[in-house]
């Protein structure tokens, strides 16, 4: 059975590199999560390491720490990397967080990287959107669509369990990394997107993590923070709750909760369901 996934993980690698070639020298969009380290892998042995580079956003919605695994990650490949400073906090489309928020911010990230493309004879930009991100809310890929960037894992036709199968098999370190989304993703719509609320949520989560939560959001609603985590880590959460409580509250946080449902992807897009109901 072993060697029938494996051989099932080899084949369908070998696809998404048969993609990637048709695609010329790539700017991968790169935020060092699952899903972008394995195209970013995938493009540099199709490709080859001179016609690849990897573009990572700097920004405040996105954890200072991510920032540098990206950086390792690429530095690891051998591959040529750029940090870029992203400018979506300076757009009030994006700061009056609508539901259209990630379109705003994708479209910023995208041109940024069709800029350094066009400015360094790349001829495509990739960006790492798989089968499973079809079943949520996501505005983003719009923006993609209308800048013509490519997702090859998606054509592909890989799903989440595909990429972490074909990461273990490569042995990349990002196989069981925990699903990543930008810090203004805790943000319910409606709800001004501030500096000081981005590092509220960060400083949080890190506190989290730092008692080993694995899959951690803390989903802002004012005075309120409402802990998702895996529910194997509801225990490590009732069992630290005075050290939780006590750190939440210092960061600015006057209430403390756990969401019994647990973490699941886009929790803040289920309003827009309860919405769309008659």
């Amino acid at each position: 059975m072993w060697y029938s996934d494996m051989v099932s993980a080899l084949e369908k690698y070998n696809h998404l590199k048969h993609i990637l070639r048709q695609l010329g020298r790539v700017v991968v969009c790169f935020s060092g999560g699952v899903d972008s380290a394995l195209l970013l892998k995938a493009s540099a042995d199709a490709l080859g390491s001179e016609n690849v580079l990897a573009l990572i956003a700097r920004s405040e919605t996105y954890p200072e720490r991510e920032i540098a695994e990206a950086v390792r990650f690429a530095s690891s490949l051998g591959l040529n990397y750029e940090v870029v400073e992203t400018d979506e906090m300076e757009d009030e489309c994006f700061r009056e967080n609508t539901k259209e928020r990630c379109y705003y911010c994708k479209r910023h990230l995208f041109g940024l990287a069709r800029d350094v493309g066009q400015q360094r004879g790349f001829d495509s930009v990739l960006e790492g959107s798989n089968v499973d991100d079809q079943g949520d809310y996501r505005p983003g890929r719009r923006a993609g669509a209308e800048m013509q960037v490519e997702s090859p894992l998606l054509k592909a036709n890989l799903t989440k369990k595909d990429i972490r199968e074909i990461s273990r098999e490569l042995g990349l370190p990002t196989y069981d990394k925990p699903s990543l989304a930008c810090l203004s993703s805790r943000i319910p719509y409606g709800t001004r997107i501030e500096p000081d609320i981005l590092k509220r949520i960060g400083r949080s989560e890190d506190l989290l993590r730092s008692l080993g939560m694995g899959q951690v959001r803390v989903r802002y609603h004012g005075p309120v923070a409402r802990i998702e985590v895996a529910e194997e880590d509801f225990e490590k959460v009732v069992l630290c709750k005075d050290q939780i409580a006590d750190a939440l509250k210092e960061a600015g946080f006057l209430y403390v909760t756990l969401d019994l449902k647990g973490y699941r992807t886009g929790s803040m897009n289920e309003v827009l369901e309860q919405d769309s109901e008659p």
